[in-house]
Parts: structure tokens; sequence; C-alpha cells
């Protein structure tokens, strides 16, 4: 199994190979280039540049505000800082609403820097995929609690909890793949759910609140830092800063917690 020193840049390749070989994917977001550098020297594996920027940085009360020069800006500053973790960028709401728009905001995000683009949704969002995928660009999808659609959920709630809702999530896990996505991140939905799309589909599963079963894991900065960004705390989220002692510190013990199986577990997990 290859370890955190064997890999000095991650790949596209290097995730499939991750998820044949059970090694599990550190993934936090980032939006400056002096946390790119610390997060990258500290043994994390994936950064995103999340839309949750909009809240965490600018102080909105959603997602929804963030525009593509937004992402574009954090990404070029954050792509300086990292030189062996894959830099992720969101596409934010209402960019991927055609498959054009998408290809044209891709192409811009590519340009910062970023290495893959992350959407939400399934639906008409299949087609978005895979004529992203047909045109070489890398594509994580985001199914789940998605927050751009938080208007149409009426909040910030646990996705997939009853049968029917768990069976479309499971399609739409499946649909997402075969489409050409490379990798799908599963936000607040059951951990028995999640580990059941983790073991059906070919794709590497990122988790936020989707328990311990996933094939990695992502926490967003400010939260896992513990600071107060005036937002409720979710029950996923740990504070890495209270055991790591240091910045540095919480990342490794992030990192190292998510590798052996201890985070998330029951108490961070639905």
């Amino acid at each position: 199994m290859s370890t955190h020193a064997e890999i000095s840049k991650w790949t596209l390749p290097q995730l499939a190979l991750a998820k044949r070989d059970g090694r599990k994917l550190v993934m936090l977001t980032a939006y400056d280039y002096s946390f790119a550098r610390v997060v990258d020297d500290n043994g994390v594996d994936l950064v995103l540049i999340g839309d949750s920027l909009g809240m965490v940085v600018q102080g909105r009360d959603s997602t929804l505000p963030v525009t593509i020069e937004h992402i574009a800006y954090h990404t070029t500053a954050v792509a300086r800082g990292l030189s062996r973790a894959m830099l992720i960028a969101d596409l934010p709401f209402q960019s991927d609403a055609t498959p054009e728009r998408a290809l044209q905001a891709s192409i811009v995000l590519l340009q910062a820097g970023a290495e893959m683009v992350k959407l939400e949704g399934a639906g008409h969002k299949l087609e978005v995929i895979r004529f992203l995928a047909e045109r070489d660009i890398p594509v994580c999808a985001h199914l789940g609690l998605t927050p751009q659609s938080v208007l149409k959920f009426g909040g910030y709630k646990v996705q997939g909890r009853d049968e029917a809702a768990a069976a479309r999530l499971r399609a739409e896990a499946q649909a997402v793949a075969d489409a050409g996505a490379s990798m799908l991140v599963l936000e607040c939905v059951p951990s028995s759910l999640a580990a059941a799309i983790t073991a059906a589909i070919a794709i590497p599963t990122i988790g936020i609140g989707a328990g311990p079963d996933c094939d990695g894991q992502v926490l967003v900065l400010h939260d896992f830092l513990g600071i107060d960004t005036g937002h409720r705390k979710p029950k996923f989220v740990k504070d890495f800063l209270a055991d790591g002692g240091s910045i540095a510190g919480a990342i490794s013990a992030y990192a190292a917690a998510v590798r052996d199986g201890s985070f998330p577990d029951a108490e961070h997990s639905y």
C-alpha cells in the first residue's frame, strides 16, 4: 500500500490506486497561499477551494453569492503554495447550469491552477459531467447535502435517511461515476449508506459527515481549527487544533486520524 512519503505529487491515476489499495485520502479546504503551504507540508493529499469561502471568508449566510471570479482568485493563491497535494476547485452556483457554461468556468479554474473541478448534484448535471470528462477536464461530483441547494432543502439537513431517498442517492452515485466523474464527495448522509455507495462504485468517495467507511475525508479548514465563523458547528466537525497544539500539529493529527480510521468516529457520524 502506498504511504504519504512515497507520493511526491498526487495525480488522477494515483487516486484510483488509492481506492484499489485501501489507502485513505486526506482532504482539507484552503483559501490562501500560506495555509496551502502548511496543509501541503503536513500530510494532506487533496486541497479544495470550496465555495464554503463565501461563509468562512466572506461572512455570507450561504455559498450562493460566490462567483467564479472569487474561486479563481483563491485558486491562484493556493496553487502557489502546493507542491504535492492535488488542487480541486468548486464550480460556484449556476456556473455549471449548462455544459457550455461549465466548460468556460472550468477553463478559468484550470488556468488558475486547479487540477480538478467539483460540481454538485446529479440529474441534468450528468450531462455536464460527461461533457467535461470528454474534454479531459477531471470532475469531482458532490451528492447528499449539496449546499448550493439549501433553498430547496429548506436548510442544511442530513440526506438519504429513508429508504426511497437512500435508493435515489445510490443510483445517483453510480450515475455520476458512469458519466465520467473521477471522485465523489458525500456530505451529510448516514454512515451505512455512504459505506454501501463506497463499496458499489469504482471511484473514490470523500466523506464529510458520511461516516468512516468512505475512501477519504474532507473538512472545512476553519471548522477543523475551531474558528468561530458565526455559523452553527456541524456534528461531523472535530476541533483538531485542541489535540494538535499548533496548526501544523492539528493538520498532522487529522491526517493520521483519517489514515488510521479513528476519524470520523460514531460521535462525528450520522
